[in-house]
């Protein structure tokens, strides 16, 4: 049975491709034949950094990829810092590598978006998979199980897969209607600087930690990329894009008047009348954005569940039937706010999953008639988990976004209890939970769909 992959146009930077070139490298590594058509012209760097949580490296280990990525620059961090936007004194930190692989089986890596989409496409590329350039799709048909690209030309294949982002295309033909993003009153300003300003800045802040300033109504992110010689930002705060504008270049002194007065600190001024030396206050951060060259500035946006992942056909009054072998993954069907870092993860996990359904399937007795009915398993085992997942990022955006006052205090103060050993205590944020963080990271999503396609083949056999 070949199976093939058919993706069209990548629309959201942020994530998309790390999870349609996972399921690619899953199906390949199935022995799966596998085409992927990419509306861009050429695969070049895009966006910034992106991080790597312990359920997304259990993936990548389990490809054999960490050592490859670890050479293209991902650094494994050594702790998560929340900070106070008002004085930079440490709310929280989250322990590093002895105990990430203790609780959750895997490190935290952060890595550059190009990156990790380099390796990630060597290796599809080494096993096999076609890919297609300069090829929009346009629209998808489930009946045919097609792709009609811009140039007109139709594609066919046992299984289409929408792993097309935000603004998916093949998303209306699942549906049978038109869901589009909707807007958070959120928008992201991301940067990248190299490592020599921000030594030059504060010594201190070279570690290979992820720090996170939360203040009211916004916050900032620093870590390191590309082996620590390259610095991510990432600058979240109120959206003032245009309704129906989803990027535009960024303005370092807007950025700078918005976080002005974040993480004071004191220093030295030298008076340009006066050779003596002041003593004032530096406003850290503010300082770290004027190393800024350049940097985008992405609207923030996020949908309502989706009644469903795969093509469903009316057959009778209160009954969908499910049929065609068509589906979506990653941002086309589960898009989540980027406040949990799982948004990629999640949907590396889908293409692992789904890879090896269907190669569960390839080389069962089953024949291909049965691909409609894998495609509903995958979207059951997966629906409920990528839809926790959206409401943790929810959850965490109230978290990062309090205003000074008793809630802030008391989230604080919380902070100040929370046990790093004990998977049952009852943390009140999903920050500090470690039961909870053990569900989100310690998850093997192949391990998973292996055991729940072996209990469906059971159930149907009886």
């Amino acid at each position: 049975m070949a199976i093939e992959q058919t993706a069209s146009r990548f629309y959201n930077l942020e994530r998309g491709k790390h999870g349609g070139l996972t399921c690619a490298i899953a199906c390949l590594r199935e022995g799966l034949q596998v085409t992927m058509v990419e509306q861009a012209s050429e695969l070049g760097e895009i966006g910034a950094g992106i991080q790597m949580p312990p359920n997304a490296v259990r993936v990548m280990d389990d490809f054999g990829l960490v050592e490859q990525l670890e050479k293209a620059g991902a650094v494994n961090i050594s702790g998560h810092c929340l900070l106070k936007f008002s004085n930079g004194n440490s709310i929280a930190r989250r322990p590093g590598h002895v105990w990430q692989r203790k609780h959750f089986g895997q490190a935290w890596y952060v890595i550059h978006r190009a990156d990790y989409h380099r390796v990630l496409r060597e290796e599809a590329t080494r096993l096999g998979a076609t890919i297609r350039l300069a090829s929009e799709v346009i629209s998808a048909d489930s009946k045919t199980t097609s792709v009609l690209l811009a140039s007109q030309e139709r594609l066919y294949a046992d299984i289409i897969i929408g792993a097309d982002g935000l603004r998916s295309v093949v998303r209306d033909e699942v549906l049978g209607y038109h869901v589009g993003p909707s807007d958070t009153g959120d928008l992201a300003y991301r940067a990248t600087f190299p490592k020599e300003r921000v030594e030059a800045l504060d010594e201190s802040l070279i570690e290979p930690s992820l720090r996170c300033w939360l203040g009211p109504y916004q916050h900032a992110v620093l870590y390191p990329v590309r082996g620590g010689a390259t610095y991510n930002l990432v600058l979240v705060c109120p959206d003032d894009l245009p309704p129906g504008v989803a990027t535009e270049e960024g303005n370092t002194q807007e950025m700078r008047n918005l976080f002005k007065g974040w993480d004071p600190r004191q220093g030295y001024h030298e008076d340009n009348f006066d050779i003596t030396l002041e003593l004032t206050i530096l406003d850290r951060l503010t300082k770290m954005i004027a190393q800024v060259d350049n940097a985008l500035k992405w609207k923030i946006c996020h949908m309502k569940e989706l009644d469903t992942w795969c093509k469903r056909y009316p057959m009778q009054q209160y009954l969908m039937q499910i049929q065609g072998s068509i589906a979506l993954l990653g941002d086309a069907c589960h898009p989540t706010l980027p406040y949990q870092a799982q948004g990629a993860a999640m949907a590396v996990e889908d293409g692992a999953a789904l890879g090896v359904l269907l190669g569960k399937l390839s080389r069962s007795d089953l024949n291909a008639s049965k691909i409609p009915e894998v495609l509903q398993l995958y979207e059951l085992i997966r629906k409920q988990r990528t839809t926790i997942n959206v409401q943790g990022a929810v959850a965490n955006q109230k978290l990062y976004h309090m205003v000074d006052g008793p809630e802030a205090d008391a989230r604080d103060e919380a902070f100040l209890h929370v046990d790093w050993e004990n998977p049952d205590h009852d943390f009140p944020f999903g920050w500090g939970n470690v039961g909870y963080l053990k569900r989100l990271m310690a998850f093997n999503a192949t391990v998973d769909a292996g055991r729940q396609f072996d209990e469906w083949v059971a159930k149907i056999a009886k």
